[in-house]
């Protein structure tokens, strides 16, 4: 069984990156006789301002890429059924507003040492994606890292303290020195560079060529 890690670089309010990722899933099942994959899920913010003021999100696109609400509408109405067609929950994708993930991305480090960094991030994804909510706000938070098997009274405590505010700042630094600037990002072995959603075949494709040259180095 050849092994493979991938540090997994994505934003809770990216929906790319839960489409990317549920694609991981299904590459990852199609190959697993084969290669084993590890993943580490590592912080990138879309919107890195603390102060930022919420605003809806597809004239806050429109503005964005300097194209019309209409275009956008229909842009994100075919992520949604890309997204539903891969079971995700993406219904309240065009009602939500933009919104800072930072103390998001440091209770997703938390998760990391209870083994439900994943369980956390589809929570996260789910919240904001499936049903609008801000992912800034601590109560939010809170019945995220429930549902994802964690305890919420030890969650706002994190939330309350510097806990991972450190590890998160030096993670989005370390990935935007190596040039990641859009995500979701695939970084493999340390290695290679998988960038955006890409399909589940090709994905599989790739991570199967990478195994194959690292074991044969």
């Amino acid at each position: 069984m050849k092994n493979l890690h991938i540090d997994l670089v994505s934003d809770i309010a990216c929906p790319w990156c839960a489409i990317g990722y549920a694609r991981l899933e299904q590459a990852m099942d199609s190959i697993k006789d084969t290669v084993s994959v590890s993943i580490q899920w590592r912080a990138f913010e879309l919107n890195p301002d603390p102060q930022l003021i919420p605003e809806p999100i597809l004239p806050a696109l429109s503005k964005k890429y300097g194209r019309s609400e209409d275009e956008m509408r229909a842009s994100q109405q075919s992520m949604m059924q890309v997204a539903a067609d891969l079971g995700l929950n993406f219904d309240k994708m065009q009602q939500r507003f933009t919104c800072n993930t930072f103390d998001a991305h440091r209770l997703v480090k938390w998760a990391a040492g209870f083994d439900k960094q994943t369980a956390m991030k589809q929570a996260l994804f789910e919240a904001y994606f499936g049903f609008a909510e801000d992912v800034s706000k601590a109560d939010v938070l809170q019945k995220c890292a429930e549902k994802a098997g964690l305890n919420a009274d030890e969650a706002l405590k994190v939330l309350q303290s510097q806990q991972f505010i450190d590890e998160v700042r030096t993670e989005e630094a370390q990935y935007q020195q190596a040039g990641i600037s859009s995500v979701p990002a695939f970084v493999i072995n340390q290695r290679y560079l998988i960038s955006g959603a890409q399909d589940p075949a090709t994905l599989a494709a790739s991570l199967l060529q990478i195994a194959n040259e690292m074991t044969t180095e």
